[in-house]
């Protein structure tokens, strides 16, 4: 699906994995599932890319279903991986954290479940490699991705901004669609290991001038960042978070 000149996205509101297209090449932003694969290579083929055109993923933290295919683009064509330090053991499945599924609808958790099984969610290869990265970083990468540290649903959580993209990468940090509830809009977002701190951390995302807030799970949002934030804080006031 293409969201804008340089900006793709494939996999659903369900799980969704985004690319950035630029002269230099295609920079993957988190690796959704590992069924997803066949949409990445359809996606590049339909944007005259290929496999060989990609030129590095950035996990916006480790957690599986953001990890999907990043090992096996590593493996087979020798794309780098990045991701925050603070998350390189949670990406290489060395650690891993168990936080509270919190309120859930049967129907919705059910279909996320379902969805995951669909596409080898239970298949998840860790990574063996990464190239750590941290807090102000820009990346060599097509696009110059700028790293935002926004720790709370991970110790190592990031926004990745690409201007060229007109977008911020949010990961699980905020969502659109909750995956347990069915909720939409922007709102806190589950599994999360602090979420107290993930709220405070969303702060450092004011004043970016974006507008897509692109999520790991949900639709886009193109409304801009700084209304984003004030959703997702009015939905956690709301919720009691």
């Amino acid at each position: 699906m293409k969201l804008g000149p340089s900006l793709h996205r494939i996999g659903s509101d369900i799980v969704a994995v985004y690319l950035v297209d630029t002269a230099a090449g295609v920079t993957v932003i988190d690796a959704g599932l590992a069924g997803h694969w066949p949409e990445l290579v359809a996606e590049l083929e339909a944007m005259g890319r290929s496999l060989d055109d990609v030129r590095g993923v950035v996990l916006t933290h480790g957690d599986s279903d953001h990890i999907g295919f990043a090992e096996r683009l590593h493996r087979e064509h020798g794309v780098p991986v990045y991701v925050h330090e603070a998350d390189a053991a949670r990406a290489r499945g060395e650690v891993t954290s168990k936080p509270e599924w919190g309120r859930l609808k049967i129907g919705p958790t059910a279909r996320f479940l379902w969805y995951a099984l669909r596409k080898n969610g239970l298949r998840t290869t860790p990574l063996t490699e990464v190239v750590a990265v941290h807090d102000g970083d820009v990346l060599d990468l097509p696009g110059t991705p700028r790293v935002i540290g926004l720790p709370g649903h991970s110790p190592g959580s990031i926004a990745i901004h690409v201007p060229v993209a007109d977008a911020v990468f949010v990961g699980d940090a905020l969502t659109t669609r909750h995956v347990l509830t069915g909720a939409s809009g922007p709102q806190p977002a589950p599994f999360t290991d602090d979420p107290a701190e993930a709220l405070t951390s969303l702060h450092r995302l004011e004043g970016i001038a974006a507008t897509w807030v692109l999520p790991g799970h949900g639709a886009p949002w193109n409304r801009g960042v700084d209304e984003a934030v004030r959703e997702v804080s009015a939905a956690a006031a709301a919720s009691g978070s």
